[in-house]
């Protein structure tokens, strides 16, 4: 759907931009789907690096914890209806109180949060604490496309999602339709990749589920998230906040390559490459050499 693409000149020019880096997008290697929704999904995405292997877990630790609450309480509940109606017990007990069960009902959920926050806070300690960025990229969501800044070296390009009958032309099947779009931001596999997201209009999500990643946008303010994605391959996410008419038509499409295909694909968009990291430096010096 690009009703967004027709709202301003901005949108326009952006459009433009899109295109041409899309053009730049046809020389990446054929990359799998690792990270896609599936129609019989019923539980969280394979995760594709370490925050999402920390997410799966607490999800599959809480749910051993809640399923034998759950039939706990509802055994209680049975019993209670069974027993203890005006039928089965027309003289009800006159107590108020019991104090052992009182203390054990608040000792006890106690007692099962503490646990489940020894493993919470490590973790959301390891997703808000910032490592030193490999890569740094500004993520601003718009209605209804995403921009991307690659602020160590001048590249940017907009993103937009594709419409059905261009699925093909972009090399992506028919079942991808509302998650593929016309660009990608790539990154390299193996390293640490900081985004800056933030929004120009209303509030937006940046989220990749395979990453256990996800970040609100909101206008005038800049929040980070991080990620290192273990395989190369293509991933894809969606805004997660609700951001007007179009919110179902903002999906993020990310590519992950080797360290090699990604300062190729930076040469390819005119990158600025003069200032670059040391990991960066031994790839270029090695291609100069061959």
């Amino acid at each position: 759907m690009r009703f967004s693409k027709a709202l301003s000149p901005l949108a326009a020019a952006a459009t433009v931009l899109t295109a041409f880096a899309a053009a730049a997008d046809d020389q990446l290697p054929q990359l799998p789907v690792l990270g896609a929704p599936r129609p019989d999904g019923i539980a969280l995405q394979t995760p594709f690096t370490a925050l999402a292997r920390e997410v799966v877990f607490l999800d599959n630790l809480l749910l051993w914890i809640i399923v034998p609450i759950t039939i706990f309480v509802t055994a209680l509940l049975i019993w209670v209806i069974i027993f203890h109606n005006r039928r089965a017990n027309p003289e009800p007990a006159r107590f108020t109180h019991n104090t052992p069960i009182e203390v054990a009902w608040t000792v006890v959920p106690a007692l099962i949060l503490l646990f489940i926050a020894l493993f919470t806070f490590p973790a959301l300690r390891h997703q808000q604490i910032m490592p030193e960025a490999d890569v740094t990229i500004k993520v601003t969501g718009l209605q209804w496309y995403w921009d991307y800044e690659y602020v160590d070296h001048g590249v940017q390009f907009s993103q937009f999602m594709l419409e059905r009958e261009e699925l093909a032309d972009y090399g992506y099947t028919d079942d991808l339709y509302l998650l593929a779009t016309d660009t990608a931001m790539v990154v390299p596999v193996g390293r640490n990749i900081v985004l800056q997201v933030t929004a120009g209009d209303v509030i937006h999500s940046w989220t990749i589920p395979a990453f256990g990643v996800k970040q609100d946008g909101i206008p005038g303010r800049l929040a980070e998230l991080w990620f290192n994605a273990e395989e190369e391959g293509i991933y894809f996410g969606q805004c997660s906040e609700l951001c007007g008419i179009n919110h179902a038509y903002m999906p993020i499409t990310v590519k992950v390559v080797s360290e090699a295909d990604y300062i190729a694909w930076l040469e390819r968009q005119g990158a600025d490459l003069a200032n670059v990291p040391d990991w960066m430096e031994q790839h270029i010096q090695v291609a100069a050499t061959n």
